[in-house]
Order: structure tokens, then sequence, then C-alpha cells
């Protein structure tokens, strides 16, 4: 049962005074850069300001106490401004709550089930496509605001909003660009001064002395919201039968992007630190803090991966730092909350498009179209063209279906067309001339037989390929694997960065047909040198044996 006992329970048995220090320091840090990203977020999200803060201080603080890692940061994201932003249109702020409850349940009960492994079953080709298809979403959704506009209309919708943007272009107001470009302004060339204070900081108070100073014509945040500095009580929403059938599938959406992007997000603060998360322990926190969260005021909440990164950069190394943060951010709203009326919305506007454009993941996106099979490319298009055409019920929805049945099809065209020898419990293992037992491994050489199609539920099987210091080669044998997708081939890349770094040579023996097309379209090929990639095994032994004899001269 230790895979349910929270991480801080487990870093409070070696921490330090000096440790402590340094997460007090990093959770302010993190609060700075959270504080107007959480009010940014809501408004998109189409709520007030202060619920952005609600959702950092509660969830944020309840994730960081219950999570299953040392250095997650929670609060609101991006991932879900379009799905809450929709839920509030057509069901107020009460049909949030439910959703947001309703999705903590589900993120408790996929943690008790022990469904955290579970979610490498959603393909990569799904998360790059709605995950550039919600930062296209998010960035549309600033063209008004960052232009100055006036709406005739309240458009729900995407395409909608894209639409009155032009119908209402005769509203342009130049000074609200003004301000907009100078606070983009900031926030691309300010990191390149200094990273130890946020680029939205400096962008806000740059943009409120421009608007206040000169008394430009400029909107801010007071002038369409009103700002409440006060704590909020417990809200208990009326619920009934008919609410919770048409919530549900939003519930499960919100609970489904909560889970991948808080696991994405441990796995990449796992590596940044050396550490291992629990991914059922971190989803019951997911699922504590989002029902904390709409009880209070919120909206959903889930691991923020740039937050997170900040947290580990500034020292912190343990849960205290991401509750410190919400702490902190808790202050702020007592005491420099009606402030936050003074921010412009274009400065808003501004923070949002960087946003969008650091989620986007635009470089993976294309190098997943030049280098995917058609299969993938069909699934990455569908999903993205559905997120921002529908919504990202509709395209999770599809996305797996597709990605399901041309997985299939793709399989049984394999299986058809060639007759693989694969090795397995049915082999004469004995009478097998290839079997590596007969063969003389050189030494500091380690080898691996993959066997079987390596597709996205299988890519994680990389992982038990560890190459380990001292080493001097890896041979991956893939005689028996026929094919391999998208999410295959980039946990491969990763092995080979990982030996790239410890000065072990990868070598492939025997790369069939399909992979070692996809390795070549991909530029795989390029990277680990056709050199390293041998015809067979005896060819892959000899040419480790000659690495390590020149390794040792």
């Amino acid at each position: 049962m230790k895979q349910f006992v929270p991480k801080l329970f487990d870093c409070m048995k070696s921490y330090t005074k000096q440790q402590f220090v340094k997460d007090v320091i990093a959770g302010i840090i993190v609060a700075i850069i959270a504080l107007p990203l959480s009010i940014a977020l809501a408004l998109a999200s189409g709520v007030g300001p202060e619920q952005g803060i609600y959702t950092a201080i509660f969830a944020g603080f309840v994730i960081s106490f219950l999570g299953g890692s040392r250095v997650q940061i929670a609060g609101p994201t991006a991932a879900f401004a379009t799905i809450v932003a929709g839920i509030v249109a057509k069901n107020g702020m009460d049909g949030l709550i439910v959703a947001t409850i309703m999705a903590g349940i589900i993120l408790v009960i996929m943690g008790i089930l022990k469904l955290g492994d579970l979610i490498k079953y959603v393909p990569y080709t799904i998360t790059t496509g709605f995950t550039f298809g919600i930062a296209i979403t998010i960035a549309i959704g600033q063209v008004k605001d960052f232009l100055g506009l006036t709406f005739k209309n309240a458009p729900i919708e995407t395409l909608d909003k894209l639409k009155e943007c032009f119908n209402c272009m005769n509203t342009f107001n130049w000074q609200a660009l003004l301000v907009g470009l100078v606070s983009l302004a900031i926030l691309i060339l300010w990191p390149k001064v200094t990273e130890k204070i946020p680029p939205s900081l400096i962008a806000v108070i740059v943009a409120v002395i421009m608007v206040k100073a000169i008394r430009m014509d400029v909107k801010t945040i007071g002038d369409l919201y009103t700002i409440k500095s006060s704590l909020p009580g417990l809200t208990v929403p009326s619920v009934n039968m008919g609410m919770i059938r048409n919530l549900l599938p939003d519930a499960f959406t919100i609970a489904i992007l909560a889970g991948i992007e808080s696991l994405l997000s441990c796995v990449v603060s796992d590596g940044m630190i050396g550490s291992r998360h629990k991914p059922n322990m971190e989803l019951v926190a997911q699922g504590a803090g989002n029902v904390v969260s709409a009880l209070f005021g919120g909206i959903p909440a889930t691991g923020a991966i740039a937050r997170t990164a900040a947290n580990v950069k500034n020292g912190g190394r343990s849960p205290i730092a991401g509750m410190v943060h919400s702490i902190t951010l808790l202050l702020i709203l007592v005491i420099l909350m009606p402030y936050a009326a003074w921010i412009p919305m274009p400065a808003i506007a501004a923070i949002l498009f960087m946003v969008a454009y650091n989620m986007s993941g635009w470089r993976e996106f294309i190098s997943l179209i030049k280098a995917s099979p058609k299969s993938d490319i069909t699934v990455l298009i569908t999903t993205f063209v559905l997120t921002v055409v529908f919504d990202l019920v509709v395209a999770i929805e599809i996305g797996m279906l597709l990605a399901a049945l041309l997985f299939l099809k793709r399989m049984a065209d394999e299986t058809k067309i060639r007759g693989w020898k694969y090795i397995d419990e049915e082999m004469d293992e004995e009478n097998d001339p290839e079997q590596i037992g007969l063969k003389v491994v050189p030494k500091h050489t380690l080898v691996y037989e993959i066997v079987g199609p390596m597709f996205f539920a299988a890519a994680d099987r990389f992982l038990e390929i560890t190459p380990e210091p001292g080493l001097k080669a890896v041979i991956i044998r893939m005689r028996g694997v026929p094919a391999m997708d998208v999410t295959a081939l980039r946990s491969l890349r990763k092995i080979f960065f990982l030996c790239k770094k410890r000065g072990i040579t990868l070598i492939l023996s025997h790369v069939q047909e399909q992979p070692k097309q996809m390795m070549e379209k991909a530029g795989f090929l390029e990277e680990i040198g056709e050199q390293n990639v041998c015809p067979n095994i005896d060819a892959a032994l000899s040419h480790a044996e000659e690495l390590s004899k020149k390794k040792q001269k």
C-alpha cells in the first residue's frame, strides 16, 4: 500500500532545515509566476479573475499535500480553458461546479483502481493533436482583447469568435494594440535579460503604468469584472439527475485531461530530479484537489508542467514548496487582489498568446506530419480539427476510435502481407541457430531482443532497456518487430539520447522493413549513424566488439 502514501510523508523522513528554506523560496517564486497566469487562464475560461486564484490556492495545496510527486505544482491550466468556457456558457457556474466535482470523483476512483498506468493507452498523436488545437483555440479567443474590439454578440464556439472578430473590425482600438504589442515584446525579450523575475509580472506592471500614466483608452480587468479580495465560502450547488447526465461527458473529459496532463508533468519532473512519482496516488490527489477547488469557487486544476519546472529550477524538492506557493497566493489574494483591477486586458491577451505558443508544440506537430505513417497523420489532423471546430469531448472520442481502428488495420495488413518469424515459448529455441544463447557477447555489452509490434500501448516496454554506466554498447535486436508507430519511435529516441549522454553506442540489429522506413523518414537512422544499424546479430556483436576495443585503447 506504499503507492497510496503521499510523497509528502516520504519526504519528511529525511527532511532538513536547509531544504525547508529552499522549498519556501521556490514556493514564493512559483506563486509570483502563477499569479498572472491564474488570472489570465480564469478569464480565458469565461470566469472571474479570482476563480483562477482560488483554484491555485485550494487545489494547489490539496494536490501538493496528497500528491504522488515531490515537486508537482497544480493549478488552472490552458488545457481546460475551452471546455470550462463551454460549460459555463451552457450550464452556468453551478454546472461547472458539478462537472468539476464529478471529474474529481472519477479521478479518485481511477486512482483507487490503480489505473494510473493506463494513461499510456492514449496515443501520442491524440495528445499532440488536441494540445495544438487547444493552443489555437486560446489564441483565437484573445484576438478581441488584443485588438481592443467591441463584440456585438457573445459567441461561444471558436470559429464563431473568429467570424465576430472580422465583423467587428471597425471597432479596432490602436491603443489596445500598442499595449498588447509592448506586453508581448516584454514576454519574448525579458527572459534573455534575466530569468529570475517572471516576464509576465514585468509585462503586467509596464502595461498598468502605460494605461494609468498616459491615461490610455484601454479596458482593464476592473472595467469588465468585479474583483473580490475576500476568501470564498463553501458552495454546494443544487444537483439533479438531468444535470448529472448532461455533464457526464464533460466530467469524463476533465478527468482524462487532468490525468494525462498531471502524469505527464510528473514524468517530466521525475527526469529533472531523478525521482519516481506514484501515479495512482497522484490521481487520487488530483481528484481530491478538484473536488475541493469546485466547492470553494475554483475551476478544474491539474499539474502545470511550466510551473513545476520553475519549482525544480528554483530549488523545490518536496511538496512543501507547492503548499508554500498556495499560501503565498492566499496572502496576495487578501492583500493585493484589488490592484488586479488595474491590469489591462491586452496584457492578459499577450500572456495567453505566449501560453498558447508554449503549449502548442508546433514543432512536434510538424515533425509528426513529416515522419509519421498516414494512419498516425490521420489521427493527428482529425483530433486537431475536431478540437478547434467542435470541442475536446468530440475530439478525444473520435480520435481514440480512429486510432484503434487504424491500428487494427495496420496490424492486420502487416500480418497478411508478410510471414514473420517470432521468438516465443512455442519455438524450439534449442534448434534455433539465431538464439542469443549460442552467441558470445563482448565485454561491456548488453543485448536486448524486442518481439512483437511496438505501438503506443507497448512503447513503455522500451523503458526496460536500461543503459547502465560502464557499458560500451547496447544492442537492440529487432528481428521480431514487424511494425512500430511514432510513439514507440519517440521512446526509442529517448533511449538513444540517454545512451549518447553516457557515452554508450546504441546498435540496432535486424531492423525490418516498416520500422526501418519509419526511422529513415524521421531522420533517426541519420542520428544514430547507419554504421550502427547491422543486418543481423552476428554483425552487431562484431561491431560492438570493435567499439569496445577502440574505447579500451
